[in-house]
């Protein structure tokens, strides 16, 4: 409910931050008959600036925390899984349906085993790129097909998350990223706590 009134009065707040000060400047003309009519207007504008970036910035900031506390709330509930005694799988699957989410993506699948071909890697850095030889590509937007996020726990590698995701569509903010990340490891943390088979 709380979230439904600040969207709806956000606008609301906008447009006051923008009018209040024009209100009280003319309120305070016949008291100000000093300054001139330009200078009035002058004052007015700048005050009207000044409280509108402000509520700008504010509603900017509530986003954030909005998200952040998204983000704290998905690692959370992942560790309480793990914590609790859920299965490894049970952790995946968690992860993989976190990581739809957050990324925005059409799908995403967990692969166990070995690595198969050259995909795209989300690396540990919330970079997206492609090593092909000597040849280093790195992306702002998502690449065809699929992109692979590695799962490691206690130095061995599970397997992999491929992200299915909407090509040309940019990436998620990197804070987004380094969640996903982060979410890829304790999946590997409750795979290899659970002491199932790793490659080298």
């Amino acid at each position: 409910m709380s979230g439904y009134w600040f969207r709806l009065h956000d606008p609301l707040a906008l447009v006051a931050a923008l009018v209040a000060p024009f209100v009280v400047a003319l309120a305070l003309v016949p008291f100000r008959s000093d300054l001139s009519a330009t200078n009035e207007a002058l004052i007015m504008a700048v005050v009207g600036l000044i409280v509108s970036q402000l509520a700008v910035r504010t509603r900017r900031l509530r986003a954030v925390v909005v998200t952040d506390a998204s983000h704290l709330s998905s690692l959370r509930g992942t560790a309480r899984l793990a914590e609790d005694g859920g299965s490894p799988e049970a952790v995946v699957e968690h992860v993989r349906r976190e990581l739809v989410v957050l990324l925005g993506l059409h799908g995403c699948r967990f692969e166990y085993g070995t690595l198969i071909g050259h995909l795209p890697r989300l690396e540990h850095d919330g970079s997206v790129w492609l090593r092909r030889g000597s040849r280093i590509t790195e992306y702002a937007d998502w690449p065809d097909g699929e992109t692979e996020l590695r799962v490691v726990g206690g130095g061995h590698y599970y397997g992999r998350f491929l992200l299915d995701a909407h090509p040309g569509r940019p990436l998620p903010a990197e804070e987004a990223r380094w969640v996903a990340v982060a979410l890829a490891a304790q999946a590997g943390a409750a795979l290899d706590s659970a002491g199932l088979p790793h490659q080298v």
